[in-house]
């Protein structure tokens, strides 16, 4: 498995995302992954399966120690005391007495980032966090959070597909030691049926979705996917017996346009970084 280093921090960059899998296929799912190669699983309190995702972690036969567990901190609880209580309940639901990763999951200017990101050292400091990081932030809110913190911040969370650039977000993750993590990374579906990645993707016999996620691994950032199927988890997973030529990538990077952002939920979405 291919490891992305940053600010002290070793995440396979293969992630298993379980955003939108309902609490019996993520447990399934989460234990078969396991089972078969995967080390990196993404959860978040929102997605209301971190129960499900302890369990299929239990089930998996794979010790705690082996694998890099992510989950995010929501909005509603970044109050101090509520941030504190969420991730004991976290822990809990997870079966385990640490994260590797906890993350913010949106902004929330209703409470003080800098009270968000104390309480995002405090419980790394008490054990119960090895590593800390955000999720959906901009490049100043990545710059502001990165010098409100006593401890590094290791990735910023971000959707990332052929069809968005975000090389802003990227080099300034870079410049301040960070990883970039990408979710939604086949667009909604959409990157299934484009001309470009489909002629790619028969170049190397190879699905379009190993072409997508090769794409984002081979520029050392990490990436989650996500599926309710074994073999197309298998198949996800079959991306580092290959490699993209620069030809190819620059085309994948060429399919960017302006309106190429999905997620942007009204009262969580900043203010979003223009492409370079």
């Amino acid at each position: 498995m291919k490891i992305v280093n940053a600010n002290g921090a070793s995440i396979p960059a293969l992630g298993f995302g379980t955003f939108r899998v309902p609490g019996p296929d993520t447990e399934r799912m989460v234990a078969h992954v396991l089972r078969n190669g995967y080390r990196h699983i993404d959860t978040a309190q929102i997605y209301g399966n971190e129960a499900e995702v302890g369990s299929g972690i239990k089930h998996s036969g794979i010790a705690r120690g082996d694998l890099f567990l992510t989950t995010k901190v929501w909005v509603e609880n970044y109050r101090h005391d509520a941030f504190i209580a969420s991730v004991d309940e976290s822990l809990t639901k997870l079966k385990t007495d640490y994260v590797d990763l906890l993350l913010l999951h949106w902004p929330n200017d209703a409470v003080p980032l800098a009270e968000q990101i104390g309480a995002l050292n405090e419980v790394a400091k008490a054990g119960k966090v090895r590593h800390i990081g955000v999720s959906n932030f901009n490049r100043a809110l990545m710059r502001e959070a990165v010098k409100l913190s006593d401890l590094p911040l290791v990735t910023n969370q971000v959707e990332f597909h052929p069809y968005l650039d975000q090389s802003a977000v990227i080099g300034t993750a870079r410049d301040l030691g960070m990883s970039v993590t990408g979710y939604y990374a086949m667009a909604d579906g959409k990157v299934l049926s484009d001309a470009v990645l489909k002629e790619i993707a028969g170049r190397h016999g190879k699905s379009v979705a190993q072409i997508v996620l090769r794409w984002i691994v081979q520029q050392d950032l990490v990436v989650l996917s996500k599926t309710v199927s074994e073999s197309r988890a298998m198949e996800n997973a079959a991306i580092l017996d290959f490699a993209l030529t620069q030809d190819e990538m620059t085309a994948i990077h060429a399919l960017a346009r302006p309106d190429g952002r999905i997620v942007s939920p009204d009262g969580l979405a900043p203010v979003w970084d223009q492409a370079a």
